[in-house]
């Protein structure tokens, strides 16, 4: 009478819970492949050619301010897609009528998926061109993979011819590059790009870390030689080189917009200061966590040594500036905040 009365009153037992959770876990609302009907088939093709276009015109949209040329590139791969897009419902509308399924990507198991980098800016011109290749196989792979799941001779004709171009968009696109972006306009777009990055990425970072790394050396070394003692020293060099990451980073955010000087969103050189700036002085700090006050300083000297290499190195290899002319300035600047750090913690 047990079961008959569990049963009744809704109780269930511990392993027939287990077996439902287990199910609910593993079990997915995504449809196979294989499972689609063709009527499945073209309304899946014809969503994805829709999503497809307006992917193009969002790329289109993010190149058109910096990258005009590449802009009209996919500005017509995109129109390539919505006559694709057309054909596909003509060809629904013959054998099944008006009402297209709503099915999607996200709806089918092992489908392939977008990432959304078109809400990125600003959008890599090289990373929009890549992506857009492996947009292109993807769909042509999808129509090969269709055409042999389709029955009907006429549809099958048109996701082979699909396929076809597909495959061939790569030429196509080679040979709009060709009429609307040729080697040199790319060659321009790119150091746009890297001019881009360098004014609102390194320049705001290399500020911050030749800020953190030398303008806290005077203020951690001093407390270290006055004390002697390593936490102190540590607590002294942590709250130095935060607040310098507050305030560099803040004043780097707001003191200009980018919009008149082009050095982009305020918000990502405020990181990229205030993140630095913080980093180049924790990179001396952090030693002092170690009881051994001479172990720590021997540490954190050499750590100092590196820091400053690496500024002379980012500055050569980004900024242009002669390597000889980056090391004088910074070991010998670094050297006379250190000097002056030591000497007024020993006084």
């Amino acid at each position: 009478m047990q079961a008959p009365v569990a049963a009744f009153t809704g109780k269930v037992s511990n392993s027939e819970l287990s077996i439902k959770m287990l199910h609910r876990f593993f079990s997915s609302s995504r449809r196979p492949f294989s499972s689609l009907s063709e009527a499945e088939i073209l309304a899946l093709a014809i969503s994805s050619e829709e999503d497809d276009e307006h992917i193009y015109l969002n790329y289109a949209d993010g190149l058109r301010q910096q990258f005009p040329d590449s802009a009209k590139i996919f500005e017509t791969m995109a129109e390539e897609e919505q006559r694709h897009r057309a054909r596909l419902i003509d060809m629904y509308r013959k054998r099944f009528g008006e009402h297209i399924p709503l099915i999607r990507r996200e709806h089918v198991r092992g489908f392939y998926e977008r990432k959304p980098d078109w809400l990125v800016r600003p959008l890599g011109i090289d990373h929009v061109r890549q992506e857009a290749t492996r947009m292109e196989e993807q769909a042509a792979r999808f129509y090969r993979m269709a055409a042999k799941q389709t029955c009907d001779a006429e549809t099958r004709k048109l996701l082979g011819d699909l396929a076809a171009e597909e495959s061939a968009h790569e030429q196509t696109a080679e040979r709009l590059q060709q009429h609307y972006a040729p080697q040199s306009v790319q060659e321009q777009e790119r150091e746009e790009q890297r001019k881009q990055t360098l004014l609102t990425w390194i320049q705001p970072g290399l500020a911050g870390l030749m800020d953190g790394s030398v303008s806290t050396l005077a203020p951690i070394f001093a407390a270290a030689f006055a004390t002697h003692n390593t936490w102190q020293t540590f607590l002294i060099g942590l709250s130095a080189s935060l607040g310098a990451g507050i305030s560099m980073g803040f004043t780097e955010a707001v003191h200009d917009d980018g919009k008149l000087s082009g050095r982009g969103s305020p918000l990502k050189r405020g990181l990229a200061n205030g993140i630095m700036t913080t980093l180049g002085g924790l990179g001396h700090t952090l030693p002092y966590l170690i009881p051994d006050f001479k172990i720590a300083t021997a540490l954190a000297f050499l750590i100092v040594f590196v820091e400053l290499w690496a500024i002379a190195f980012i500055q050569n290899r980004y900024m242009d500036t002669p390597f000889f002319r980056a090391t004088l300035q910074v070991v010998l600047g670094g050297a006379l905040v250190l000097a002056t750090g030591i000497l007024i913690g020993g006084a």
